[in-house]
């Protein structure tokens, strides 16, 4: 049995209270700890069980019916998998990749779906790509999925952006989206790609509605012109909202009152975007299940063929060139890997490279449309000027105000203007000066302890992004 759906785990509590020998025996800690897996398996209960399936009913069928509300339906299957299905079959390796912001990143709906999938399919060996990088939009996925995804060779790609791409430009959601799909069929027509979409406390009201939010709604346009399946993860969360089963943005329960309060409500989120590992990301884990066998009924093999672009502009060129391979002037150094900002990071960086002098500057050619820097954000950024052949300078600098002391993070930096499809020479170069640090991490109320890092104006990059194709 799966253990996603228990039988009834506050039956199974009660039973365990009636004995008095044993209740006599507990502590408030045991009480706290018995409240919390109550809560924990609070929010499946939201699926109801399901009588035993019959030799003409699947379980996924009976278990997991796709649900819809407010006029909109959780999954779209189109095409669905035609290659998947056939490899869990086997006992062969079967690979998973999971493309996406914090939401993927947190120990939930990545963790929990492989999981469940394993249980599902025991025969196979399937096998993880995490490639999900917080706080990061579909835009740096389509520079990455090439090099993070790609030559991994997944049978599946989840793709989650949908919070990340919410304030970003939808055109280039909907060109980045479609980058990646092409770059990933391009590798291996027989890669399988799902679309999956979460939500933010902001996106609720869009979605009782009866609408996607922005960044969903591009992304439908892409998932349609290539028949992707989507499942959409906020549909069942919100409509509980709704109905007031579901508390959107409140802290767990402490306290055995706490807990009582609640009732039946699902706690969902504590900081209106990432679900609480054991209360909100079972729902997610829920929408997949439930769409999993609408999808695997429309699935028939075959590999994927690229029709015409949605959008010619899309960012299918999208590639990362490694700093190694940039001319390079001034004092760069290659970071061990015992170096803070590569510890720090949280995640497997590639090759990471560091200056910090005026003067010290990165220089190419480059035919295309757009360009970046695969980098960080830290406590010792400094400022730079970015010149694009003989336009008026940019300046910019790798410091926000969760650059706290000892912390740095992958944050890519994109050029923000939109250049003509040509031969481009850009310039990256070191000021020597830092951002005002003391009142970007003001109204927060925090600072910088260590001066090192503080006073230092230091640039870390491991790829030039390049939207296009790098010149000598």
């Amino acid at each position: 049995m799966t253990r996603v759906f228990p039988t009834d785990p506050a039956k199974n509590l009660a039973d365990f209270l009636s004995f008095p020998a044993q209740l006599f025996k507990m502590t408030s800690r045991h009480f706290i700890a018995l409240a919390f897996c109550v809560l924990i398996f609070q929010p499946l209960r939201a699926v109801e069980p399901a009588p035993p399936a019959t030799s003409e009913e699947t379980p996924a069928t009976k278990i997991f019916p796709p649900k819809s509300a407010f006029g909109l339906d959780e999954v779209h299957a189109r095409a669905g998998f035609p290659n998947l299905f056939a490899k869990l079959k086997g006992d062969g390796d079967v690979s998973f990749a999971y493309l996406g912001g914090s939401i993927t990143a947190a120990a939930g709906w990545r963790v929990l779906s492989l999981d469940w999938l394993r249980e599902q399919y025991p025969a196979a060996h399937l096998i993880e790509i995490n490639a999900a990088i917080s706080g990061t939009p579909s835009s740096f996925g389509a520079f990455r999925v090439g090099r993070e995804v790609l030559l991994q060779k997944p049978d599946l790609l989840f793709v989650e952006f949908a919070v990340n791409d919410g304030g970003g430009n939808p055109e280039r959601t909907r060109r980045a989206m479609e980058g990646i799909v092409r770059q990933t069929w391009r590798a291996n027509p027989k890669t399988d790609i799902c679309f999956v979409y979460t939500l933010a406390e902001t996106d609720l009201k869009t979605i009782q509605s009866g609408k996607l939010q922005v960044s969903a709604e591009n992304m439908e346009r892409v998932a349609e012109h290539y028949g992707i399946p989507s499942i959409h993860f906020g549909v069942e969360v919100a409509r509980l909202e709704k109905d007031g089963k579901l508390i959107f943005t409140a802290p767990l329960p402490k306290t055995p009152e706490d807990l009582a309060k609640l009732g039946d409500k699902i706690v969902f989120t504590g900081d209106k975007v990432h679900p609480h590992v054991a209360t909100g990301h079972p729902l997610y884990l829920a929408a997949i299940q439930r769409a999993w066998e609408p999808i695997k009924l429309v699935s028939t093999g075959g590999a994927h063929i690229l029709p015409e672009p949605l959008d010619a502009l899309n960012w299918e060129n999208a590639r990362l060139v490694p700093i190694a391979d940039v001319k390079r002037e001034g004092e760069w150094q290659q970071l061990t890997a015992d170096a803070l900002p590569v510890k720090n990071a949280g995640h497997a960086l590639p090759p990471l490279w560091s200056a910090g002098k005026k003067g010290d500057a990165l220089t190419f050619k480059f035919k295309g449309r757009a360009f970046g820097l695969y980098s960080l954000k830290g406590p010792d950024a400094g400022n730079f000027r970015v010149t694009v052949d003989d336009l008026p300078p940019v300046e910019a600098a790798q410091f926000d105000s969760y650059c706290v002391t000892g912390r740095w993070r992958i944050s890519p930096w994109i050029y923000p203007n939109e250049l003509p499809a040509a031969e481009h020479t850009v310039r990256i170069e070191l000021l020597g000066t830092s951002p005002d640090k003391v009142a970007i991490l003001k109204p927060k109320n925090v600072t910088i302890t260590n001066a090192e890092q503080r006073d230092a104006t230091n640039l870390h990059a491991s790829d030039v992004m390049v939207l296009g194709e790098m010149l000598p």
